[in-house]
């Protein structure tokens, strides 16, 4: 009995040593600057002229009906936008590395 349960402490201890060295995208996009993304609401102009031109504008999605406009996304090292309309819909913080746990990169 004693042995099966240093058996069962080694591996909590083992899963918990796991735990710890995950990195979520979540918890590191809460410690940033907020003002370090485009905000819901700026025009395009508004965020090359704040964040100068995208590293990459991905191909447009939606169109196919009145229903569902054509979104629009800019690819920036940190962060991916998207736009409505000519306006920021939102703005979603990119992995900053493969061990991070987050939303997989944008389809393209």
């Amino acid at each position: 009995m004693n042995r099966l349960r240093t058996v069962s402490l080694l591996a909590l201890f083992a899963l918990a040593g796991t735990a710890t060295a995950e990195t979520l995208l979540i918890d590191r996009v809460q410690q940033e600057n907020p003002a370090a993304l485009p905000t819901r609401g700026m025009t395009m102009a508004q965020v090359e002229a704040r964040f100068g031109a995208p590293a990459g504008r991905l191909e447009p999605r939606g169109g196919q009906k009145r229903q569902w406009p054509t979104i629009h996304r800019w690819s920036y090292p940190a962060f991916t936008v998207y736009f409505e309309h000519g306006h920021v819909i939102d703005a979603v913080a990119n992995q900053a590395d493969a061990a991070e746990i987050g939303p997989k990169p944008a389809i393209r």
